[in-house]
């Protein structure tokens, strides 16, 4: 059984998501404020987390800040009322991967919540193949048209991580974390430069391109 935590204080609207949500065959456990959330979190495995902004005493940014720290992983979608890009552009710094505006409709949020669950499922997998690329985990080898692509240790992490989740933005701090363990200066260059190298590397490949979204990470776009 998928589990998602639903939080939102509008209780009418609270109610009619997770009922959406479990007629599609999810387990949706709802939340009125954060710190009810965060108690279930301590109790429930859960998949994916749908979360408003707009709450008393711990807003939506606090509270993903909040769960970022512990897990930087598990699917985060904002559902809101605030439509402006500030707000877009905070919740993707804080590490959200989607942003959907109400009023919802709810059947497109059970798309959005479909690809956001299919996209963290992909990370369990071993090995990735788009078109004429391919990466294998196990072997730490890369191969575009039959021709294997040198890459070290970090550069082939650094891509697989990014491959795992298709078109999911991470932040700079998310991939400095998991790499370096650090959100230092030193850090923050040293994944440019990888980062470059990768799109040096692969530049023969036209399957995918790693992109930059500005000021905030980057992502792995099939072309």
């Amino acid at each position: 059984m998928i589990n998602i935590l639903v939080l939102e204080d509008d209780e009418k609207l609270n109610y009619v998501m997770c009922a959406k949500l479990n007629s599609n065959s999810y387990n949706a456990i709802g939340c009125r404020n954060a710190m009810e959330a965060l108690d279930k979190i301590q109790n429930v495995k859960f998949n994916l987390i749908i979360s408003d902004i707009m709450m008393p005493q711990i807003d939506g940014f606090e509270f993903v800040s909040l769960i970022r720290r512990h897990d930087k992983m598990i699917p985060i979608m904002f559902i809101t009322v605030k439509n402006d890009f500030a707000a877009k552009e905070h919740g993707y710094r804080i590490g959200i991967d989607d942003y959907l505006t109400k009023p919802v409709d709810l059947d497109e949020m059970l798309l959005h919540v479909g690809a956001l669950l299919r996209r963290a499922n992909i990370v369990n997998e071993k090995k990735i193949t788009i078109g004429e690329f391919y990466i294998d985990a196990e072997e730490m080898t890369a191969y575009f048209n039959g021709d294997e692509i040198p890459l070290t240790v970090r550069e082939f992490n650094i891509l697989f991580k990014l491959l795992s989740y298709p078109k999911r933005t991470f932040t700079r701090n998310q991939l400095m974390d998991s790499f370096w363990g650090s959100d230092s200066d030193t850090a923050s260059r040293t994944l440019d430069v990888h980062i470059a190298r990768l799109r040096e590397k692969l530049i023969k490949c036209d399957e995918f391109e790693i992109k930059t979204i500005r000021g905030i990470g980057y992502k792995a776009v099939p072309k």
